[in-house]
């Protein structure tokens, strides 16, 4: 059993670390996007605090977790984060896209639309970080 285990962890270990950090990203997301919108912060300005904030634990986890990235020249972090902080500005478009139609055009539940949204937002991000750090 354990032989079989490591043999999968060796063939998709790098796609289940992406799956943990990208729920712990998700969760970080909707926790702190829902705590702002409770306090009255209107959904656009919770969601950009909300992305930015699950954006910088994404970029730590997902160069020293997932893909195991060991470059910490200041040089190449900066490249880095410069890169992955502007692919993930793309899903940023995407998600407020969704968040826009689901919860004003829509006015569909808030918690539904926000769950729907970021399952597109983590396959976007796979495909990004996947560019950066590979």
């Amino acid at each position: 059993m354990d032989k079989t285990i490591k043999i999968l962890y060796t063939k998709y270990g790098e796609a289940f670390r992406y799956l943990v950090v990208g729920g712990l990203t998700t969760l970080i997301n909707i926790v702190i996007f829902f705590s702002l919108t409770h306090i009255a912060i209107p959904w656009f300005w919770a969601n950009v605090v909300a992305w930015f904030l699950s954006v910088l634990f994404a970029f730590i986890a997902n160069k020293k977790v997932v893909f195991g990235s060991t470059d910490m020249a200041p040089s190449v972090v900066f490249k880095e984060g410069i890169s992955f902080f502007a692919l993930r500005g793309a899903s940023l478009l995407a998600d407020t896209a969704i968040l826009f139609v689901g919860l004003t055009l829509m006015h569909g539940s808030p918690i539904v639309v926000k769950l729907i949204d970021q399952i597109v937002v983590i396959g976007l991000n796979y495909v990004f970080s996947k560019h950066i750090f590979s």
